[in-house]
C-alpha cells in the first residue's frame, strides 16, 4: 500500500513538532534544544545511511547472507551502547550484555520463522531482529543507569549487609529488586496500555496492508510478548551483573561504587 507521501516537503513538514519542542525548551530554559536537534541529525543520517545499504543488501544474490551479517553488526552494535552507558568499568557487563541481547534476538528469530509467522526472507529476517534488538537496547541502558545509581546511592546499605554476614548473592537479591523494577517501568506501562491508547507499529502497518484485523491482532500479540520478554531477560541479567560487580569477591565494595 503505498500513498505517494513521500519527499523532502513531507520530511519538512512532520519536523513541526521538534521545531515545537525546541521553542518551547528555549522559552522555559531547559536546554535540551541541542540533544533534540543531535538526536533528529543522528536520526536522519543513520537512516539514509540503512536505506541505501538495504537497497544493496536486498537486491544482491547473497541477500539472506548479508541480513545475517547485519544482524550481528546490531547486534554488536548495541552491546557496545550499553557497555558506554556504563562509563565506569563494570566486570563482565560486555559480555553480559551481548549474551542477552544475542539470545533474547536468537530465540525471537527461531519463533517468528520456526513458527511460519513471516516468510523466511531477508527483509523480514532483518525487521525482526531490528524490532527485537532495538527495544532491547532502551531496557538494558535503563537497567544499567538505575542498578549502577542505585548501588552508589546506597553504599551505606551495602556496608552495612556486608557487615551482617551477606554474602554476594544475597546481596544482589537485596539490591536488584527496586533497580529492575525501576528500569522495566517504561516497557511494562506500554504493554499495559496497547490497544487502549496505542497502537503498536507492527499491527498498524499490518492494518494498513490489508491484513485481517484478527491476524493483525495475533502477530502484534507475538511481537508484544517477544518485546516484553526481551526487555526483562536484559533488565534481570544487567541488574545482575551490576549489583554483583559491587562487591569484590572477598565481600568489599568494589571502587567504582564509591564516589570519586
Amino acid at each position: 500500500m503505498s500513498t505517494g507521501a513521500t519527499g523532502l516537503p513531507i520530511i519538512l513538514a512532520s519536523l513541526s513538532l521538534v521545531f515545537m519542542s525546541m521553542v518551547l525548551a528555549w522559552r522555559i530554559g531547559l536546554n535540551i534544544s541541542r540533544e533534540v536537534i543531535v538526536a533528529a541529525a543522528r536520526a536522519t543520517v543513520q537512516l539514509l545511511g540503512v536505506g541505501v545499504l538495504f537497497t544493496f543488501i536486498f537486491q544482491s544474490s547473497s541477500a539472506m547472507w548479508l541480513a545475517w551479517l547485519w544482524v550481528v553488526v546490531m547486534v554488536i552494535i548495541a552491546t557496545v551502547v550499553v557497555r558506554r552507558r556504563a562509563e565506569l568499568p563494570i566486570e563482565r557487563l560486555f559480555v553480559v550484555a551481548g549474551v542477552a541481547i544475542l539470545a533474547t534476538a536468537s530465540i525471537s528469530i527461531a519463533l517468528t520463522f520456526g513458527f511460519g509467522v513471516f516468510p523466511y526472507e531477508p527483509v523480514a529476517l532483518v525487521v525482526v531482529a531490528g524490532i527485537t534488538i532495538g527495544n532491547a537496547v532502551p531496557s538494558a541502558v535503563l537497567a544499567v543507569d538505575q542498578s549502577m545509581n542505585l548501588c552508589r546511592d546506597r553504599i551505606g546499605d551495602i556496608e552495612a549487609v556486608l557487615a551482617l554476614g551477606f554474602d554476594r548473592r544475597q546481596v544482589v537479591r537485596f539490591m536488584s529488586q527496586r533497580a529492575a523494577r525501576s528500569a522495566l517501568i517504561p516497557q511494562v506501562e506500554r504493554t499495559k496500555v496497547v490497544g487502549l491508547i496505542a497502537l503498536p507499529g507492527a499491527m498498524t502497518g499490518l492494518l494498513l496492508a490489508g491484513i485481517e484485523p484478527v491476524e493483525a491482532v495475533a502477530i502484534q500479540l507475538l511481537v508484544m510478548f517477544l518485546v516484553l520478554g526481551t526487555a526483562a531477560v536484559c533488565v534481570v541479567s544487567l541488574v545482575t551483573a551490576v549489583t554483583t560487580a559491587a562487591v569484590t569477591a572477598d565481600l568489599r565494595v568494589s571502587d567504582w561504587v564509591r564516589p570519586a
